[in-house]
């Protein structure tokens, strides 16, 4: 009877222990709260996203997350591409800058 005893008593232990360690791994599948439109869970701005602001984003890491690199590679491209386009529209509106002067004086 003892033995019995102690055998339910090591099996409740090891399921508790495996269901805590599950737990910790795999969370308890809350879903969370819906964010306010506009805002995210890391640091970026609402409005004027710059290259620097996409480079400087960091992101909580957790166990069943995205691979680090991936996700450094994807920032940085995107980075790349806002920081491209900024230069451009910098170029557009300095050249419509330049021909409205000119249609001023002309």
């Amino acid at each position: 009877m003892l033995t019995l005893l102690l055998y339910v008593l090591i099996v409740g232990l090891v399921a508790a222990m495996l269901f805590l360690i599950a737990s910790a791994v795999f969370g308890r599948s809350e879903e969370l709260g819906a964010l306010p439109e506009g805002t995210t869970a890391t640091v970026l701005p609402a409005d004027g996203v710059t290259g620097a602001d996409v480079r400087a984003l960091r992101f909580q890491q957790v166990v069943r997350g995205y691979k680090a690199g991936e996700v450094d590679w994807a920032l940085g491209r995107l980075a790349d591409r806002i920081d491209e386009l900024e230069f451009e529209l910098a170029q557009a509106r300095h050249w419509q800058a330049q021909v409205a002067a000119g249609q001023e004086r002309g």
